[in-house]
């Protein structure tokens, strides 16, 4: 079966409406205009979709031309709901669905305009695009998208090639989405779960004796309300002590409960409404805080009943999220993070050329510059010229390394004699100048195309996030530049 693009007709669009007095809008409108044609006319976009309809051909080798059409749709409208949904700060899903079926110019971007009707992707539709593509697939879109703006300027509509040639190196923490991971709260969160998920199957007309699920819930909310209350009070170690020992006694019993209750769904799931896929989310769910629940609780005896420090590696921080880590910053407001490193490069343009988000603990930046420049030249070849990055980079290897490639050494030395030495140079002053911007440039994504917090759950899902709103970022950042080179010709 052939791979090649089916060529079928794109739904007629409505004309979208002329909007007069609102800046913002017209900004975001020229912006989504602008990625439409280069997505468009770089053939980028077909590109993409060619690559996607031969691989899922591989899973599906006797599709007729119908199912192919039906692919090739519903991606195109995959890539450009990711790239909408981002644009507008990682909106929700259900959010972003109202927004979509209430917004033209939305429509019109993601190809669900039609004169005649309007069919709107759900939030589980949109959130099946989320994860439409794996994340090397999204990256490879990404560099080549880098690749074009540098050699084919023109088919971007850029004003320049994107610079290759430097880049600035920086490190960040994407948080995870979770409270501040003290030990009673993650108590609180095993109850909650395991009698939301109890009531749900008593529901389904299957019970043991027990007291009402919301009873539990209760009682380790007052808990909760206590041990807050104790921290002010001037015996606040031993009532701190004697209401964990209430919520470990209130903990026990609702883990023999969720047992009970997991065993019987096991056994009598064909008694419920539920088909069995169903069942396994409920069960998966339980078995889940049930597996770590006797860790969660021997931690909170251990910090607050005997005083002893629990080592990072063996803390758990969220029964949800377990491929988080504690990130030490000693920054203002954030001395300490919980989530993942990441490692970002931008080039003086402002667009992001290397990034890379860390499942372990990431070693030490000055450990991370190597990679980046083995990665650099995988993606684009032997073409970097200079490197900027904080003192967290410098190392007598580092410099040795930037030394053989033949590429400027334009990190911050960590020797103040040595750094006083090198601002003498202008090339090394014009960098470390510049440098000062990428901490701008890491703001912009987190707060803006990650999201705040970001929602994704699972590291795989969080690293492909990631690539996402690189991908969009890089898209919103030749718009402008763009517009900006517009708007000088017109002043000219």
């Amino acid at each position: 079966m052939s791979s090649i693009i089916i060529p079928f007709h794109l739904p007629l669009p409505k004309i979208l409406p002329t909007i007069e007095g609102n800046v913002d809008y017209r900004d975001f409108r020229d912006q989504l205009l602008h990625i439409n044609q280069t997505l468009v006319l770089s053939g980028l976009e077909d590109q993409f979709l060619q690559a996607d309809l031969q691989q899922w051909l591989k899973d599906f080798p006797g599709a007729s031309a119908k199912a192919q059409e039906q692919r090739q749709v519903h991606s195109r409208r995959a890539l450009r709901c990711n790239i909408a949904r981002l644009l507008l700060r990682n909106e929700a899903y259900r959010e972003f669905a109202a927004r979509l079926a209430d917004s033209p110019l939305l429509q019109f971007f993601c190809g669900i305009s039609e004169v005649d009707r309007v069919v709107v992707p759900s939030k589980s539709t949109l959130q099946r695009y989320a994860t439409w593509w794996t994340e090397p697939e999204v990256r490879a879109l990404s560099i080549q998208l880098l690749q074009t703006g540098a050699q084919q300027p023109q088919k971007l509509h850029l004003p320049e090639a994107v610079d290759l040639a430097t880049c600035f190196l920086d490190t960040t923490c994407v948080s995870a989405n979770i409270h501040y991971p003290v030990d009673w709260v993650l108590l609180r969160d095993a109850t909650r779960t395991l009698m939301k998920a109890v009531g749900l199957i008593r529901d389904q007309g299957l019970k043991h004796r027990m007291e009402p699920p919301e009873c539990f819930i209760t009682r380790i909310n007052r808990l909760c309300i206590e041990m807050t209350h104790a921290g002010g009070k001037e015996d606040s170690q031993r009532r701190r002590k004697t209401t964990l020992r209430k919520m470990d006694r209130v903990v026990a019993t609702v883990g023999a409960h969720a047992r009970r209750y997991r065993a019987l769904l096991d056994e009598q799931w064909e008694q419920t409404e539920w088909t069995r896929p169903q069942a396994d989310q409920v069960l998966q769910r339980i078995a889940q805080v049930l597996e770590q629940l006797p860790k969660a609780r021997k931690q909170a005896r251990q910090r607050i009943l005997s005083g002893q420090l629990v080592d990072n590696q063996e803390k758990i921080l969220s029964l949800y999220e377990r491929e988080i880590r504690v990130i030490v910053r000693k920054k203002a407001g954030a001395e300490v993070e919980f989530g993942n490193t990441f490692l970002l490069g931008e080039n003086p343009q402002g667009l992001i050329l290397n990034w890379e988000l860390f499942r372990e603990t990431a070693p030490a930046d000055a450990k991370l510059l190597p990679r980046s420049v083995a990665r650099m030249e995988i993606d684009f070849g032997a073409v970097l010229d200079a490197l900027g990055g904080d003192r967290g980079f410098d190392s007598k290897a580092n410099q040795q390394t930037l030394e053989d490639a033949d590429i400027y050494n334009g990190v911050c030395p960590r020797s103040p004699h040595q750094l006083k030495a090198r601002m003498r140079s202008w090339k090394f002053k014009k960098l470390q100048q510049r440098r000062g911007q990428t901490e701008g440039r890491v703001a912009i994504l987190k707060n803006v195309f990650f999201g705040r917090p970001m929602r994704s759950k699972g590291f795989e899902h969080r690293e492909l996030t990631v690539t996402w709103a690189v991908l969009t970022h890089n898209l919103w950042v030749m718009a402008r530049m763009s517009k900006a080179a517009a708007a000088l010709k017109l002043a000219a």
